[in-house]
């Protein structure tokens, strides 16, 4: 088993389940040490079972405010250094605009835009300082169309891939690489919301990602040689129709 990351200590927000976790495995299996951050403590601690000392759980609340500021910090506290950042965490509202919940619409740009923004920006010192790092945002595939059943998402979206864009050419002379991955559509928590005759459909017919293929793609971006920014994957079932 080749080991290309081993002595890295990555940070995963949303690590529980979904990409997140399959992130987790993919880094693991490259020697890297993951502290894991979710609110799921039993999820967490199922994950440090299998996995023991390379995982570190870290129980947080990103949508609390303290939480989510003390995060890099206990981080750092924990490993002594954030090689990698894997911005994972977020939500999902669906459907027609007019039927969407404000409330929930509050929560997940909270989740999708600011918590994402507040996490790299509190990396950022520890980094520059180090004078490198890696940092992989998980965006959508909905950031690069206007998805017409789900606009309050596709939007949360389209602003972090432009988030991300930018900081990127902010701070690459620190060596920092900053990149997002765009998948389609993956069997997750996120697709709950999906009409089940949908979902169905997309089952049936192959257009759907596995969690484990973004994983790989993930591993690929943070493999290669410091010269070289994996700047944004877009990746889709082949079977997938916009």
């Amino acid at each position: 088993m080749t080991t290309t990351l081993a002595g890295k200590v990555a940070l995963v927000t949303g690590a529980a389940s979904g990409i997140g976790l399959a992130s987790t495995e993919a880094l693991i299996a490259q020697g890297a040490r993951v502290i894991m951050v979710d609110r799921d403590e039993a999820a967490l601690q199922a994950v440090r079972a299998r996995h023991g000392d390379a995982v570190t759980p870290l129980r947080i609340d990103l949508l609390d405010a303290r939480d989510c500021a003390g995060l890099v910090p206990r981080a750092l506290e924990l490993a002594g250094r954030i090689d990698i950042l894997h911005a994972n965490a977020g939500s999902y509202v669906g459907g027609d605009l007019v039927d969407n919940d404000t409330g929930a619409i509050d929560r997940m740009l909270n989740l999708n835009v600011n918590v994402v923004m507040k996490n790299v920006h509190d990396v950022l010192p520890h980094m520059i300082e180090r004078r490198g790092g890696d940092i992989i945002v998980t965006s959508s595939l909905a950031a690069h169309f206007p998805t017409p059943w789900e606009p309050v998402y596709a939007s949360s979206k389209w602003a972090i891939n432009c988030f991300v864009q930018t900081v990127r050419r902010q701070v690459f002379k620190h060596g920092i690489r900053v990149g997002s991955i765009s998948p389609g559509p993956v069997v997750s928590a996120l697709l709950a919301d999906w009409p089940p005759e949908k979902l169905q459909e997309a089952r049936d017919t192959g257009s759907l990602l596995e969690a484990s293929e973004v994983a790989d793609v993930i591993t690929f971006m943070l493999t290669r040689p410091r010269g070289m920014t994996i700047r944004d994957v877009v990746m889709m079932p082949t079977n997938f129709d916009l």
